[in-house]
């Protein structure tokens, strides 16, 4: 299949691409949101940029859309409306914000354009209305067994720290550098610092790294720290337990899920965290061992193969214009899709609305 998306979320990217399609990713000079393309990195060859202007003569089998506004895009790129001229998803990979238990999703008021999301949490959260809804979890290309642990410090992920503030947890970083020093990893950690409050002896900031890069020194940290408050489940935390790093985990959105108490600690009470922090640091052993059943959990339920075998499913039956409702998911999930046909109609109000 000949599959249209923009380069939006790379770290989802890394795993989506390498299934056996053919991936056509809008390449602008510009760059930025609307023209990454590749983005320069390491992809199959089957992910190839296209420029925008080539979009409208391009044999386009279906439309995986990650924005609101991309579906407008569609139609003045290609005289195309997704999910009527041209068979489309709305891959939805965020948590819902504002008044969340009456969050209401942007493509709630159609049927003919179905909504995956990445988590089981988010498909609960979101009332996407009347919208066909499928979950596909998370799979994630397996970096191999890299752990060391040499290093007593916990290893973080977290882009735009400093701005998310407490979306991320990043409040939380002191407490938890009394335990052991942080390694903070990620996009826009100027500024991490002053924020926190934290000492050189405290804190690390490494910057946004290549993959590669990052799973060879985030090996190195004793244990991994999630201290997410309201993110979609992060997809470094799935790195972090692939690698085989022990995790310590907020209790929060899907995490309870994703991370086994085998694995390391997850708890909504931050001083039983730190506590485990102290103890994984003390006891390397103990750290080695819980690793490994992260890792072995990881492995089995946020592998690639589940994951794009989902994937394969959706888009076939889209492609058939079977639009469908149903649980199909990757990873823990039940399997296939049931449920009826749903009755396509005109998609009323999506084109607009900001973007999530």
């Amino acid at each position: 299949m000949r599959i249209l998306l923009w380069h939006v979320h790379g770290g989802w990217m890394e795993a989506f691409i390498r299934g056996p399609h053919q991936y056509l990713l809008p390449k602008t000079a510009a760059g930025g949101p609307w023209g990454l393309g590749r983005g320069g990195r390491n992809w199959p060859a089957s992910a190839v940029e296209i420029a925008p202007e080539q979009l409208r003569d391009a044999d386009i089998d279906v439309v995986v859309l990650q924005r609101v506004e991309e579906i407008g895009e569609c139609v003045r790129l290609m005289g195309r409306r997704p999910g009527r001229d041209l068979p489309a998803v709305y891959l939805e990979h965020n948590t819902p914000k504002g008044n969340v238990p009456a969050a209401v999703h942007p493509l709630a008021d159609q049927s003919n354009i179905p909504i995956i999301h990445v988590t089981h949490f988010n498909q609960l959260f979101w009332d996407s209305g009347r919208a066909p809804v499928r979950v596909i979890e998370h799979g994630v290309p397996d970096p191999g067994y890299r752990y060391t642990g040499e290093r007593e410090h916990l290893g973080v992920v977290i882009n735009d720290p400093v701005r998310r503030w407490r979306v991320t947890g990043t409040d939380l970083l002191p407490r938890f550098a009394r335990a052991a020093a942080l390694e903070v990893f990620g996009m826009g950690a100027d500024g991490l610092a002053e924020a926190t409050g934290l000492g050189a002896d405290e804190l690390t900031v490494r910057g946004d790294l290549p993959p590669e890069d990052l799973h060879a020194q985030l090996a190195g940290c004793r244990a991994y720290l999630h201290p997410m408050r309201w993110t979609s489940l992060g997809l470094s935390l799935l790195e972090a337990m692939h690698l085989g790093l022990p995790v310590l985990a907020l209790a929060a959105t899907e995490a309870g899920r994703a991370v086994p108490p085998e694995a390391g600690a997850i708890s909504t009470d931050i001083g039983e965290l730190v506590q485990a922090a102290a103890q994984l640091v003390e006891d390397p052993d103990d750290a080695r061992s819980r690793g490994r059943a992260a890792r072995d959990f990881a492995l089995e339920h946020y592998g690639l193969d589940a994951f794009l075998a989902a994937w394969d499913t959706v888009l076939s039956d889209i492609a058939d214009g079977n639009v469908t409702t149903g649980p199909v998911s990757g990873g823990t999930g039940s399997g296939a899709a049931g449920g009826p046909p749903m009755r396509e109609t005109e998609l009323s109000g999506a084109a607009g609305g900001g973007k999530q």
